[in-house]
């Protein structure tokens, strides 16, 4: 499943993505035989004017091209579209390009989501591209979230062989709990040629991920990338395999880190984790490994961690710091 949040456990979401030019479906990934076909949601009843909600005709042209066999591309074409929760569901009997060549706006009306701003679900050989936008304007809403008081949230669903490139994420600097990136429970992910700015982490690895690849990626305002939190619940499961190069940090409030909570209720471990060509302008907290970790004062106990993190190299580490430590070392004895 892909989800893109309107409101969660930590709050509603206010990121901006950008989408990158189309790109050549990956080799080794046939479309299904078939008729091309195509859609173009203006031509069901969709109006780009920013008002009209165009939930209905976007999941009805979704429905109908799901439907058909061979490649489907489903077109959003130039203008502002105002949408509720989409559902994405397959399986398929083809291969799906959908092209954004205009803006989906979501909706502000919290009563119209049970769930994510936009889930995809059981579908293979998926494409998302053009220059479009995605636009969560969750900051006319955040006053009505609890964001700081909500940590309960469902378990990510297994996601492999996905590729982010030359995608542009914004959220304010302040906005509250607006990850980049979040990932769980995914494996062969890669993200390339991004640009984030947002107010939390601009990537967060969470548990059970493997085989990560995170490369060529500008980050400003925020808290950095992390691994974690680790050991918030019950049955997380091991991180391992990540690799982050090339990567350029201005301004944020932390460099990469991991993160392991205090009051750990799974044991698991994080190994092999490499950081290589990283440039940071005027970060704060450069290197940090936090193994007391506890956000908003919500631990309810402290002892030694059950989460062991082993075999992280650091290597070419280079900018300036805005604190005294370049690298804090924060364990349990």
């Amino acid at each position: 499943m892909w989800g893109s949040q309107p409101q969660s456990r930590r709050g509603r979401r206010s990121h901006q993505v950008i989408l990158p030019p189309r790109q050549r479906r990956p080799q080794g990934r046939r479309a299904p035989r078939g008729a091309v076909g195509s859609s173009d949601i203006s031509k069901v009843v969709a109006k780009g004017d920013g008002k009209t909600d165009s939930t209905k005709a976007l999941n009805a042209a979704w429905v109908a091209a799901c439907g058909k066999e061979g490649a489907q591309t489903l077109t959003i074409p130039k203008g502002d579209y105002l949408i509720g929760p989409l559902n994405f569901i397959g399986s398929c009997n083809c291969s799906f390009t959908i092209q954004v060549d205009g803006n989906l706006l979501s909706s502000i009306n919290l009563r119209q989501y049970k769930g994510n701003w936009i889930e995809i679900e059981h579908i293979d050989n998926l494409i998302i591209t053009r220059k479009g936008t995605l636009d969560g304007q969750g900051k006319q809403v955040w006053d009505d979230n609890k964001y700081d008081q909500k940590y309960n949230c469902k378990t990510l669903p297994n996601r492999k062989g996905i590729t982010i490139k030359d995608v542009t994420i914004t959220a304010p600097g302040d906005s509250p709990n607006t990850d980049g990136i979040h990932m769980g429970d995914s494996s062969k992910v890669t993200i390339t040629g991004t640009t984030i700015a947002s107010g939390d982490d601009c990537i967060s690895i969470g548990p059970g991920n493997t085989r990560v690849n995170i490369t060529g990626v500008t980050y400003g305002l925020g808290h950095g990338i992390s691994v974690g939190s680790l050991g918030r619940y019950k049955d997380e499961k091991d991180v391992t395999d990540i690799n982050v190069k090339n990567y350029t940090l201005k301004k944020t409030s932390n460099g990469v880190r991991i993160k392991t909570y205090e009051d750990t209720v799974s044991t698991l471990t994080a190994s092999k984790i490499h950081y290589e060509n990283i440039a940071m302008d005027d970060v704060a907290n450069p290197v940090i490994i936090d193994m007391k970790y506890c956000p908003n004062k919500i631990c309810t106990s402290k002892g030694a961690s059950q989460v062991t993190v082993k075999d992280v190299t650091f290597k070419n580490i280079t900018g300036t710091s805005s604190t005294p430590e370049a690298v804090s070392l924060l364990y349990m004895l």
